[in-house]
């Protein structure tokens, strides 16, 4: 070989960002750069003229891809680990001459050890976010068993029917109504049972955000967009919505700067992050709530009526709890049963108790009911619950309700009718309240064969 060939092929070789070995057709080792046998812990200028299959009989090499490549006869590429824990991917290639013979292997090697422990670790980031994933459904599961739609009154079935109609669509749905009546309930219900539901349902309270970081909480902005401002910028609300559900509650109480830009996500579905310049695309599923006459707003210049049409496609109204009497029963039995398994509890209503309930008007909806049972169960000691640990708003209304229903009795003149409907009253409230008969023994101050003696005896008149 031409001495000035030479130097430039070794050069090549010493200089070249690949790992390079070129071996004859014994295994013989003719060339490598320096920092090829690094990897596999070897001091530069061990290697030359060694036979790979003696380093392949050390352990240095394994396996050693140019006898794999004199084997063979073709190129070969493997995976090698070495004696120090580096990984590394080796390429072999054959030369041959004119006749055909394999006179030389050439083959390259790449550490790729950083890249094996990334892959690692990023399988198992995958693992861990399957995990959260899963967490997050059981949580979901769970927050829609802790607040099911539970109700008996006629106004709510027909509520639930339209539920289910539209819930599989993507219309735009306005719930209307009081507060503390479960709007958000029946928003998550809704997302639950549309083709969204396995994406993000972001709920957001329009009356607890300040007007002057409406916009950064709604639409995010850019890093360095403000005084302040996270580094890295930070997505908004509307963003993290993207191919889920939003459910925006009061949203009478948005300002009317944000009903225009809000309208615009809507009409075009993109946005602009504060400080951006380069719009984003966005998919969500549009729910609202408000308590408050939207239409009247329209009329004294406070809502935009554009975005009043946009937002009333499906309106649904939810009648307060004083005007469905018959979900009181049903909700009292299951708060008090939640908060009793929540907080390890088995607190029971004394009947009358459960006649002052069932009487009051709820002015806070479901809202207060769920809020009142929780601070009773924490703060008595009591197993029972009695009239007298209840507010004095109720305590009041009990004896206002008792006054009129004695009366009303009184006027039928006939002390055993009095004492029968009584009895029958109690004995039906205890039947509801307790899972045995030694239970509604307990409830109601009697022996469990009285229980089972009256509960023959007015038989016909409880299955009414």
């Amino acid at each position: 070989m031409n001495y000035e060939v030479k130097l430039e092929l070794d050069k090549i070789i010493e200089t070249s960002n690949n790992n390079i070995t070129v071996t004859d057709e014994n295994g013989i080792i003719l060339r490598s750069n320096p920092e090829h046998w690094v990897m596999y812990g070897l001091e530069p200028g061990f290697y030359i003229g060694r036979s790979v299959y003696e380093l392949e009989k050390e352990g240095i090499l394994s396996p050693s891809i140019n006898a794999l490549v004199l084997k063979e006869k073709k190129i070969v590429r493997i995976m090698q680990h070495t004696q120090s824990g580096k990984v590394v991917m080796s390429t072999g290639y054959p030369v041959f001459n004119q006749e055909g013979r394999l006179i030389r292997v050439i083959s390259y090697s790449q550490d790729q050890t950083e890249i094996v422990k990334l892959q690692e670790q990023y399988s198992q980031l995958e693992s861990k976010v399957a995990g959260f994933q899963t967490e997050v459904e059981e949580l979901r599961e769970k927050d829609a068993s802790d607040r099911p739609l539970l109700f008996r009154s006629t106004s709510m079935k027909q509520i639930f029917k339209t539920l289910q109609r539209v819930a599989p669509t993507d219309a735009a749905i306005l719930f209307l109504g009081e507060s503390g009546i479960g709007k958000s309930t029946l928003a998550r219900y809704i997302h639950d049972q549309s083709e969204r539901q396995k994406e993000p349902f972001i709920e957001v309270n329009c009356s607890t955000i300040p007007e002057a970081l409406f916009e950064s909480e709604m639409f995010g902005y850019e890093p360095g967009s403000f005084t302040g401002a996270q580094k890295s910028g930070k997505q908004g609300l509307i963003e993290l919505a993207d191919q889920g559900t939003i459910f925006l509650d009061e949203i009478g109480e948005l300002p009317l700067n944000m009903q225009v830009k809000l309208l615009k996500v809507l009409q075009e579905r993109k946005f602009l992050r504060i400080g951006g310049k380069k719009e984003r695309q966005v998919n969500f599923r549009l729910i609202t709530a408000t308590n408050q006459n939207l239409k009247r707003m329209v009329d004294e210049g406070k809502f935009r009526l554009d975005l009043y049409y946009r937002l009333n496609v499906i309106p649904i109204h939810i009648p307060s709890l004083k005007e469905r009497k018959d979900d009181i029963t049903i909700l009292l039995k299951h708060y008090l049963e939640l908060l009793n398994a929540k907080y390890n509890e088995s607190k029971k209503l004394h009947t009358s108790t459960y006649d002052l309930l069932i009487d009051y008007e709820w002015p806070g909806n479901v809202r207060e009911m769920e809020n009142l049972l929780e601070r009773l169960i924490l703060t008595i000691e009591e197993d029972m619950i009695l009239p007298e640990h209840l507010p004095f708003d109720f305590k009041k209304n009990m004896q206002d309700s008792t006054w009129v229903l004695a009366k009303e009795r009184i006027e039928k003149r006939n002390l055993k009718e009095v004492l029968e409907e009584v009895e029958i009253e109690l004995l039906t409230k205890a039947y509801r309240e307790c899972k045995t008969t030694y239970e509604m023994a307990e409830y109601l101050g009697l022996s469990q064969p009285t229980i089972i003696y009256k509960l023959k005896k007015y038989k016909e008149k409880l299955s009414n």
